[in-house]
C-alpha cells in the first residue's frame, strides 16, 4: 500500500492557535429546515484562543449566552486539558480508544494520542490520509476509517475526484496501529455509496463492520438508488487483508420515509447515518434519515428489522443512536441543519434538533419503540452558533440509573440524566462562547465520549479535551475500567 505521511510531535504548546476563517453559508430557510448531513464541505470558522488552562471557566448565568470563546462550565466539571489541533482548518470528527490511547479522526486522516495521563495527554501521531469524514475504530491491531468522499484512489495520497467518475474510490480503509508510532496502511475496501459512519460487530473469528451511507444519485457508477440498506464488510481477525464486503441486507423494503413534500421538513431516507449495536443482547438501533430502527443482529450478516418508528413532526434527520445499560430504551439524535446550523435558540424551541427518547417494550420479535420526550440542552446558543444533538456516550453509573454526556457542537458538552424517560434533566455542562459574533460560523463538540473516569471530546476547531465529572450521580463509572470502546459498539458495563 502507498506510504503514510505521518508526524510525531513530541512538545506541543497549549497556547494560542489561529483559526483559519470559515463562515458558513445560511442553512435554515424560512420554515421546517431539511438537514444537510455533517459539515463536510465547510472549514472549522472562528478566532481566539485555542487552549485552556486547568481550573479555566466559571458558571454561566440563567439565559446568559458566554462572550467569544470564553469558557463556561457547571461547579461539577473541571477542564484539565486541551489540544489545540495541529490543523485548525480541518474538522475534527469522532473518537475511539484502546488502552491508553485515544484515536481520533479528522478530515484529513486521524491522530493518536496518549491518555494514559489525563491531565497531560500526549500527541503520538498524527496520520495524514484525506477522505471525510475518517469516522473511526480499533479493534486489537487493528484501525478503521470511514471514507465517504469521492476520491480519486483509495491511497493516502489521493485527491477529491467526481462521483459522477467511475474510477473514483470511496469506503473503508484499514490500519495496523501495533507501533502506534508508525501505522500501517493495510488494506481498503469499497463500498456502495462510501462508508459516512461504520459500526464493528466483534465475533469469535471474525469482525463485520456495518457500513452507513446514503443519498445515491443515479448519474454515480457506484452509488445509483435505491441504497435501501447497508454494506456489511467482513474481517477474518488472523487474515485482515482478507476483508471484502459480503452482504447488503436490505433494512427498507418499501424505500423508508419519503421525506419532503409528504413530510415537510424530513429526510428521505436512502440509507442510514449511523448505527448502534448491543452485542451482549444481539441488538443494533439505526439512525437512518427520515426512520429509527431497531433490529436483530444475532446473525450479523443477516440483520433482521424488529420495530421501525419515525417522527414526521419534531426529527428532520435521524442521525444516532444510543441504548441505555438495561437495553430497555433508546436515545435517538436529530441533526436538524445538518451540523451546521443555529437551532438551540428561542426561535427553533425544545423540541427540534433535539434528542428523542423512546422505551423498548415488549419481547423477542414484538419488542416496540415507543416515544417518551425529548431533551434538548436548556442553555440557549447565539444565532452564530451551530448547535444540535450529536454524538454521545453512557456513563456507566449502573443501579438502574440512566445517564449519558453528549456533544452539542458549539452548544458545548452536556451530561444529563434520563432515567426517567418522560422528565429528561441536564446535571452538567461545559461549553465555549461563539466562535464568531457576526456571522454564523463552524465549531463545537463533534464527539463527547466517557472513558475510563474521564470525558474526552474531540472539538471540530479547538482540538481535543479532557474534562473530569465529579457529581455523586457519576461517581460509580469510575469503577468501571474498559480495555477498548467504540462507542457505537456498545459493551456491557456491568
Amino acid at each position: 500500500m502507498t506510504s503514510l505521511h505521518i508526524r510525531r510531535v513530541r512538545k506541543r504548546s497549549l497556547g494560542a492557535a489561529a483559526l483559519a476563517a470559515g463562515l458558513l453559508a445560511t442553512f435554515l430557510a424560512a420554515g421546517p429546515a431539511v438537514a444537510t448531513p455533517d459539515p463536510g464541505e465547510l472549514a472549522p470558522g472562528g478566532s481566539g484562543r485555542a487552549g485552556l488552562s486547568s481550573g479555566e471557566g466559571r458558571e454561566s448565568a440563567p439565559g446568559e449566552i458566554p462572550g467569544q470563546d470564553e469558557i463556561v462550565h457547571s461547579a461539577n466539571i473541571k477542564p484539565l486539558a486541551n489540544i489545540p489541533s495541529a490543523d485548525p482548518g480541518v474538522i475534527n470528527t469522532d473518537l475511539a480508544f484502546q488502552g491508553k490511547y485515544a484515536y481520533a479522526g479528522n478530515y484529513n486522516g486521524f491522530t493518536i494520542y496518549d491518555i494514559g495521563n489525563p491531565k497531560a495527554p500526549k500527541t503520538v501521531t498524527q496520520v495524514l490520509c484525506p477522505g471525510g469524514q475518517n469516522d473511526i475504530s480499533v479493534y486489537g491491531d487493528l484501525l478503521f476509517l470511514s471514507t465517504d468522499s469521492s476520491r480519486s484512489d483509495d491511497s493516502c495520497n489521493s485527491v477529491s475526484q467526481p462521483a459522477t467518475e467511475k474510477s473514483s474510490w470511496e469506503g473503508i480503509k484499514i490500519f495496523d496501529i501495533k507501533d502506534k508510532k508508525n501505522p500501517k496502511y493495510i488494506k481498503s475496501v469499497e463500498t456502495a455509496c462510501g462508508s459516512h459512519t461504520h459500526t464493528l460487530v466483534p465475533g469469535s473469528r471474525d469482525l463485520y463492520l456495518y457500513v452507513a451511507s446514503y443519498s445515491p444519485n443515479e448519474a454515480f457508477p457506484d452509488c445509483k438508488p435505491p441504497h435501501d440498506g447497508i454494506s456489511v464488510v467482513k474481517v477474518p481477525k488472523k487474515s485482515p487483508t482478507k476483508a471484502a464486503v459480503v452482504a447488503f441486507p436490505v433494512l427498507f423494503p418499501d424505500g423508508g420515509n419519503p421525506g419532503g413534500p409528504v413530510n415537510p421538513g424530513v429526510t428521505k431516507t436512502t440509507g442510514c447515518h449511523d448505527i448502534t449495536v448491543l452485542p451482549s443482547k444481539n441488538l443494533a438501533a439505526g439512525a437512518c434519515m427520515g426512520d429509527g430502527i431497531l433490529f436483530d443482529i444475532s446473525k450479523p450478516e443477516q440483520p433482521r428489522v424488529i420495530d421501525r418508528v419515525q417522527d414526521n413532526v419534531n426529527f428532520s434527520f435521524w442521525h444516532s443512536a444510543t441504548f441505555n445499560e438495561r437495553a430497555n430504551k433508546v436515545v435517538f439524535t436529530d441533526e436538524l441543519g445538518g451540523g451546521g446550523g443555529a437551532t438551540c435558540n428561542e426561535a427553533t424551541g425544545p423540541n427540534r434538533g433535539a434528542d428523542g427518547i423512546y422505551d423498548i417494550t415488549g419481547r423477542g420479535d414484538q419488542r416496540k419503540l415507543v416515544f417518551k420526550s425529548y431533551f434538548k440542552i436548556p442553555r440557549l446558543q447565539a444565532d452564530t452558533e451551530n448547535c444540535v444533538a450529536h454524538n454521545g456516550s453512557l456513563i456507566p453509573v449502573g443501579g438502574g440509573r440512566d445517564i449519558m454526556v453528549q456533544a452539542w457542537y458549539q452548544g458545548g458538552i452536556s451530561v444529563w440524566d434520563f432515567t426517567d424517560s418522560t422528565r429528561p434533566k441536564e446535571i452538567g455542562y461545559f461549553e465555549r462562547g461563539p466562535l464568531t459574533t457576526d456571522a454564523l460560523g463552524l465549531g463545537g463538540s463533534w464527539s463527547a465520549y466517557y472513558y475510563n473516569g474521564h470525558i474526552y471530546s474531540n472539538d471540530i476547531a479547538k482540538g481535543f479535551d479532557v474534562l473530569r465529572l465529579d457529581d455523586w450521580r457519576t461517581v460509580s463509572a469510575r469503577w468501571v475500567q474498559l480495555d477498548r470502546l467504540n462507542v457505537q459498539t456498545q459493551p456491557e458495563y456491568h
